[in-house]
C-alpha cells in the first residue's frame, strides 16, 4: 500500500467515524455507507480530503467539494441526477460564505446569493 493510499484510508475512517456512520463495504476509496435509522447513504469518495459523492444511481454526481477537519471547506458543487449542474458555493470551515449560484436545469445560472454576514 502507498502511503497516500494510506493516507486516503484514514481520511475514509476518519468521516465514517465522525458522522456516526457503520462500515457496511469499503474498497479502495469507494464505500457505501449506511445511517443508524437504515436510510442508505450516498455512495460516496474520498481522496485526500477531497469528497465526491454520487446520487442513487450509482452512476452521476451529486456533490463535489473539500472536506478540512471534518467540515465542509471551500468550493462545493451540487448536480441533478441528469449530470446538469444545481448549486455552487464556498464554504469556510463548514460555514456557508460569499456568492452561491443556483442554476436551472439546463444548467445556466439562475440566482445569485450572497451568503457572507453583514
Amino acid at each position: 500500500m502507498q502511503h497516500s493510499d494510506f493516507i486516503s484510508n484514514i481520511l475514509i475512517m476518519k468521516f465514517i467515524q465522525k458522522a456516526d456512520y457503520r462500515r457496511q463495504v469499503m474498497e479502495n476509496e469507494k464505500c457505501d455507507l449506511i445511517h443508524q435509522n437504515g436510510v442508505k447513504e450516498k455512495n460516496q469518495e474520498v481522496i485526500d480530503g477531497f469528497t465526491i459523492k454520487y446520487h442513487a444511481n450509482g452512476k452521476t454526481m451529486w456533490s463535489k467539494g473539500k472536506i478540512s477537519d471534518e467540515q465542509p471547506d471551500g468550493y462545493w458543487e451540487w448536480y441533478r441526477t441528469d449530470g446538469t449542474i444545481k448549486r455552487s458555493g464556498y464554504f469556510d470551515m463548514g460555514d456557508p460564505v460569499g456568492e452561491w449560484i443556483t442554476y436551472d436545469n439546463k444548467g445556466n445560472k439562475y440566482k445569485t446569493t450572497n451568503r457572507d454576514k453583514k
